[in-house]
Formats: structure tokens, sequence, C-alpha cells
């Protein structure tokens, strides 16, 4: 080989390896597994469907379901393979302007999007596991947590939370992450996530919080509320000592059956979109 051949050799290597070091900081930078693995967008989601996400962030704030830590998604309306989140955000205050859109690899699909939360992997794997679902919410209700480390199991005690007769399995990160910072930070402890959820309205995560799914982000922000009260009764009548009188299988079904939360959705909304914040 010339020293001309070896010169231009080298350069076209050093220029490879450049752009492959941009390329990982631009990976790095955006929280994303790969640059180039970007997914073509849905189009423009319903309005009335960015609303209500707003909304969802915005009422559990108000109902103290979640602090400055939590998250709601939203599948989109237009692509069953697309899905609905805010950017890395205290949920009170999310506007319609920080939703961004992701694939199911949890990949946003616009260049430069904002810093994203670490947990999202939460939503696309149970996105992936279950077509049914057009929600989910993660949030660190505190009344929840001591049932995800206890033995006692979080049952209903209260018709609004029938829903929990259906089955709050734990899940326990340990069994795929060993000991770890108890987040959800990667797909396979996703899909993992995923798994345990299986068919079931909700689940507890040991030490950390819960998730719930919905049909509509109207049931799964419901779900979400009425699951912390549903643990602060329970734990209130074990207080008491005695017998615990919960809901039968049957009342469960026929519960569920009979009534959604339509009249409490429109008042919560009502309420936090007419404060005008943020």
């Amino acid at each position: 080989m010339s020293g001309l051949q070896a010169f231009a050799a080298s350069s076209s290597r050093r220029s490879f390896l450049a752009a492959l070091a941009a390329l990982s900081g631009a990976a790095l930078c955006s929280d994303l597994p790969f640059a180039w693995a970007r997914s073509e967008s849905a189009g423009p989601p319903d309005p009335q469907l960015l609303e209500d996400l707003v909304a969802a962030y915005r009422i559990l704030a108000a109902q103290g379901v979640v602090d400055g830590y939590g998250h709601v998604s939203a599948r989109h309306d237009k692509s069953p393979e697309r899905f609905l989140i805010s950017r890395s955000l205290a949920p009170q205050l999310v506007t319609q302007t920080d939703i961004v859109e992701l694939d199911m690899d949890a990949v946003p699909v616009t260049e430069n999007a904002p810093r994203l939360y670490l947990e999202r992997f939460i939503h696309s794997e149970i996105y992936k596991e279950r077509p049914d679902v057009k929600a989910v919410v993660h949030h660190h209700s505190p009344d929840v947590v001591p049932f995800s480390v206890s033995s006692v199991p979080m049952r209903p005690v209260y018709h609004m939370a029938a829903f929990v007769g259906e089955g709050v399995p734990v899940f326990e990160i340990r069994d795929v992450a060993g000991m770890s910072d108890m987040l959800v930070r990667t797909p396979e402890i996703g899909r993992a996530l995923a798994k345990t959820l299986g068919d079931k309205p909700a689940l507890l995560m040991r030490g950390h919080g819960a998730v719930v799914v919905g049909d509509s982000l109207m049931q799964a922000v419901g779900r979400s509320i009425y699951l912390q009260m549903n643990a602060r009764l329970q734990a209130q009548a074990i207080a008491l000592g005695g017998k615990v009188t919960y809901l039968e299988p049957e009342e469960s079904r026929k519960v569920q059956s009979s009534f959604g939360y339509d009249r409490a959705w429109n008042l919560w909304k009502r309420d936090v979109m007419a404060s005008g914040k943020p």
C-alpha cells in the first residue's frame, strides 16, 4: 500500500470512528438506546386525547396520588404502536406542549426530544403485552406501599375499588434485576413487570409504588385514586382488629358491571382545568 493509500485509509477510519462517536453521543444525550432507531410519527393525536392526558396528570396530583414523581400515558388514537407521555416533569406542571410521542420501544419519534422519564419502559412493555390497555398510570402512593412489602394481600373493602377483587400482584424487581436502584430503567425489567401484571387491572411494585391500567384515561385515573383509598381503608380496618369482611368475587364483578368513573372524572377534570394552573 502506498503512502497516499495508507493516509486515505487512515483518514477514512478516523471519519468512521468520529461519526460513530457522534452517534453514540447523540444516543446518550437523548437517553435513547440507538440514535438511528427512530420510528415515524402516527400523526397529530386527537386534541381531546391531549386535553384528557394533561387533565389526568393534574387530577392525580390534586388527589394526592402523585407528587413530584409519577407519570401517565395514553395509547395514540391513530396507531396502537405509539403512545403519548409527558417529558420528564412533575405531574402538576404538565401542559400539552410537554407531551411526547413514543414508539413501542419507548423511543421518541421526533429528533431532539426532551429528557424523558427513565421508567417509560413500564408503559411501552405493558402496551406490547396488553392490546386492551389504552392508558397506564405509575405512582408512588404511600398508602399502597405497605401492601407491597407485607404478606397481607390487598383485597377489596370498598365498592368503588371493586376491581381490586380481580387481584393485585406484587412485582419483585430482585427476581429480574438483582440488587438494583428499584427503577424500571430497561425494556427487560419492563417486560418482566408486564408479565407479572398479566391480565390484572393493577400491580404493586415492592417498596416502590403501583402501576394501574385501564381501557381509557378515565378508568386508569379512577382506578388509581380508588386503589389508594382502598389501601387506606383496608389498613384502617385491619388496625381495628377482628375479622374484616371483604367484597366477594361476585360482588366485585357486579359492581364493576354497574358503573364507571365518568361522573367523578367530569368533576375532577373541571376542577383542575378551571384552576388555570400551570
